[in-house]
């Protein structure tokens, strides 16, 4: 490991004398590859030289030791050392681990409702508040892209995109199937109904990521409509895109002009295109473990939120929390954390470090 810390280190050290050249800090293109390839590495610099100024302190302790006014202090700040080194030994075991190329996207997350009817539409409603309230939280900006409501206020679908540094390394773990139990509003009798909704979470990608052949694309224009039919806006503004080898459809309605209407669908068909190729990719190479916690697989009921017992269960890592509210009003870290640390407990299993 001590090798490749030396490896990194100095290709850090590289990238930041090229970036000092005046030729290179005069080309934006070249300057911002550079800066970004730095900014892959700073974290593995920063601790490796705090593993290293711990390691110094340690040896110098070491010296001292043999000095009898010395030696208690001189233990004391060995051991703190040599705790300190344990600590960012293990940090640099996560650092180095494979990173998804994807976590420093834009994410795009899709809910829809599941079984149980307006109950299911309500609770997708909710859940789209609890990730808006999370983006806000995290200073991140929320985008619609395509809003289907029912006439009591519930969403039969969504499209949005979450735009902010780190956004889907968050927020990634959150695809799969949720499942609700709560005593819905229009229940007299209070009986509890259990509902389901399916949240997918993709990456944002450019076309440059992932082409697709205008050829194989049906783009259609159509108005704008809100709950109930009526109309909100009197143009055909609102863009229907048909993928026709695959069949995949996506809208755009919420932007009143059709340029962006059609860019914002184009970079969720993208997307949607792009996960679907790499999930064949891993049905194909079933060894091949999945990047999420869990199998991912959208039949998968990954959470419970039990609304009577103000209980959230994430079943994919056992995890029980009885702080339902704060949750549903986008205190979603605790959970999201719990995930990111199982996850990468598992990949450092895999790669024999536990």
């Amino acid at each position: 490991m001590l090798d490749k810390l030396i490896e990194i280190e100095r290709k850090y050290e590289d990238l930041e004398r090229r970036m000092q050249d005046p030729n290179v800090y005069s080309d934006p293109a070249l300057y911002g590859k550079l800066a970004r390839e730095q900014k892959e590495l700073v974290k593995v610099v920063e601790a490796y030289r705090r593993y290293k100024k711990a390691q110094k302190d340690m040896e110098e302790a070491c010296s001292l030791m043999s000095d009898p006014e010395m030696k208690e202090i001189a233990q004391e700040e060995y051991d703190r050392a040599r705790c300190e080194m344990e600590r960012i030994q293990e940090e640099i075991k996560i650092l180095l681990l494979p990173s998804d190329p994807n976590d420093s996207k834009n994410v795009i997350i899709e809910i829809r409702g599941g079984a149980g009817g307006e109950e299911a539409a309500l609770f997708a409603q909710s859940l789209f508040r609890m990730y808006t309230m999370y983006a806000d939280s995290k200073k991140w900006k929320t985008e619609i892209a395509n809003l289907s409501e029912t006439e009591l206020g519930g969403i039969k679908e969504v499209s949005f995109m979450i735009i902010g540094e780190g956004a889907y390394s968050r927020l990634k773990y959150e695809s799969g199937v949720h499942r609700v139990q709560r005593v819905p509003d229009t229940e007299s009798s209070g009986r509890i109904h259990t509902s389901t909704v399916t949240v997918a979470v993709l990456p944002e990608l450019e076309e440059v990521d992932f082409e697709i052949n205008p050829a194989d694309l049906q783009i259609d224009t159509f108005r704008s409509s809100g709950a109930g039919g009526q109309h909100v806006n009197k143009t055909e503004s609102a863009i229907r895109i048909t993928h026709l080898p695959t069949g995949t459809v996506v809208e755009c309605q919420d932007e009143r002009s059709q340029h962006k209407n059609r860019e914002r669908a184009m970079k969720i068909l993208i997307s949607r295109l792009y996960e679907e190729e790499q999930r064949k990719q891993i049905e194909a190479h079933a060894a091949e473990r999945r990047s999420q916690v869990g199998t991912g697989d959208r039949s998968e009921r990954i959470r419970t939120y039990n609304f009577p017992q103000g209980r959230l269960t994430d079943h994919r890592i056992g995890l029980t929390v009885y702080k339902l509210d704060q949750i549903m009003n986008g205190d979603l870290d605790e959970v999201i954390d719990a995930l990111i640390f199982a996850d990468q407990t598992e990949k450092l299993k895999a790669a024999g470090d536990v």
